[in-house]
């Protein structure tokens, strides 16, 4: 089964001007209803950091949950993040950005590899203590632009060490763009049968006109978990000067159901969520 996440998170924290907050969780509800596997709402980091998330708490307790198929999945960068965001009942997942490239690891959460391993080890504690499931996201997992090394055994390294802390769900996320085909297949048929275990995610930024060759390549290694944000919205703020776009989900969605994947979202409510996010992101 075919599991979409869909990231209004990724797609606002970015944006120079504040999203008022009641438009924020107006924007999620109505993601709400598409039925999508997750919706990844918000993070759980520094507001100076991200200013864009300051009002994920708040945000939260103005989702209207009942009934809501899909799961909430939260952004954290530290113990401190993990602690706050697993005070909710509400939220099933956190993901933490863990990168193959030190230069974007000081980047992203101002730590080195080894200590955001440590902190990877210490939230995957908490969570198992709590009942959650820790998301990892690899990221600069197909290339950096930083001269930091990087190779497919690189990646297949990193993912024995999360195996061995008992992680759960495993996302690749090409932050900058430079995923090819070739690489995208190597890395999931090489992890995917050596950790069956594993759930393997795919969240990639990219130029619009690759996509379709990009997702074939997942597709056919064995991905099943994909991440987009409606009409390509988004990008990290802590990668390069240029932020390199989401996915597009109608783009995902249209890919994903050529390729015979029977997704059993509501397309009324997916086109309501369209319209207003030209009222989120205008």
């Amino acid at each position: 089964m075919i599991k979409l996440i869909e990231c209004p998170r990724d797609a606002m924290q970015g944006r120079s001007g504040f999203i008022d907050t009641a438009i924020k969780a107006a924007y999620i509800n109505q993601l709400l209803q598409v039925g999508f596997d997750t919706i990844d709402f918000g993070s759980f980091v520094s507001p100076k950091a991200v200013p864009q998330m300051r009002d994920t708490e708040e945000v939260l307790s103005l989702l209207d949950l009942f009934d809501a198929k899909s799961k909430l999945l939260g952004i954290v960068a530290n113990r401190r993040g993990a602690e706050d965001a697993l005070h909710f009942e509400e939220i099933d997942y956190l993901g933490f950005p863990l990168s193959v490239s030190e230069t974007f690891q000081q980047r992203n959460t101002n730590k080195s590899i080894s200590e955001a391993l440590e902190t990877v080890e210490e939230i995957q504690n908490l969570c198992e203590i709590k009942g959650k499931t820790l998301v990892t996201y690899l990221s600069m997992g197909f290339g950096n632009p930083y001269g930091d090394p990087f190779s497919a055994e690189l990646v297949a390294r990193f993912v024995h060490h999360l195996d061995d802390l008992g992680i759960k769900i495993i996302s690749f996320a090409d932050t900058i763009g430079t995923a090819t085909p070739e690489l995208i297949s190597k890395l999931y048929s090489v992890n995917s049968i050596e950790f069956p275990q594993i759930e393997f995610g795919l969240h990639l930024h990219t130029n619009p006109q690759l996509l379709k060759p990009k997702i074939a390549s997942a597709i056919q290694a064995g991905c099943k978990r994909f991440d987009g944000a409606i009409k390509g919205f988004g990008g990290c703020p802590f990668a390069e000067d240029e932020l390199v776009g989401n996915v597009a989900t109608e783009s995902l969605i249209a890919i994903l159901e050529d390729n015979g994947f029977a997704l059993n979202l509501n397309k009324i409510e997916f086109t309501e969520a369209m319209k207003l996010a030209n009222v989120v992101f205008h």
